[in-house]
């Protein structure tokens, strides 16, 4: 009795969890070990941590106006891995790029939380990885970067200037890839 007990707290735990983290602006969950989001708070944060998340990439510089002061700190308290990588809104580059997939690539199975402010820059990258090196079909990653924005023209070329890079087209039946300014 003990044991359902606990198992049934567990759940309830759990449960309470995934509610928390989609609750985090523009969250998406890709996969067992990778979702991406907009700005957690310092509780959703540690909610990610008792989800199982055992690294935060954060794709923004540190100093904009709605992140958290002490993310770093923050996180590395939970036990979790934090990277930082400033990419800069109006010209983000293929180096941007490869830093976040090279970070990925240490350890591919980390379960992994990639933010910015709203879910922009990072749902662009995870199209990107999720393609590159995820083998996810195009038409599928591109309904679920759909699901957060349609990138902007800056954005649109980014896209296309990486997977280019990766001898990829951005074609597929159902992509439009019409900029929408933001």
């Amino acid at each position: 009795m003990k044991q359902l007990s606990l198992l049934i707290g567990l759940i309830l735990v759990c449960g309470s969890v995934a509610a928390e983290l989609a609750d985090i602006p523009n969250y998406r969950e890709y996969s067992k070990t990778f979702a991406s989001s907009g700005q957690p708070n310092k509780g959703q944060l540690q909610d990610a941590w008792v989800g199982g998340f055992e690294r935060v990439i954060y794709l923004a510089f540190s100093d904009h106006e709605s992140s958290i002061e002490g993310e770093d700190r923050i996180t590395k308290e939970l036990g979790m891995e934090y990277i930082n990588i400033p990419v800069n809104w109006g010209s983000p580059t293929p180096g941007d790029f490869d830093l976040f997939a090279a970070v990925m690539q240490s350890a591919p199975d980390k379960k992994t939380l990639l933010h910015c402010q709203v879910n922009f820059r990072a749902s662009a990258f995870s199209f990107l990885y999720r393609i590159i090196y995820e083998d996810v079909p195009i038409a599928q990653a591109k309904a679920d970067l759909n699901s957060v924005w349609t990138p902007n023209s800056t954005w649109t070329g980014f896209i296309h200037e990486v997977l280019a890079q990766h001898d990829l087209s951005p074609e597929c039946e159902g992509c439009d890839w019409t900029p929408q300014e933001h």
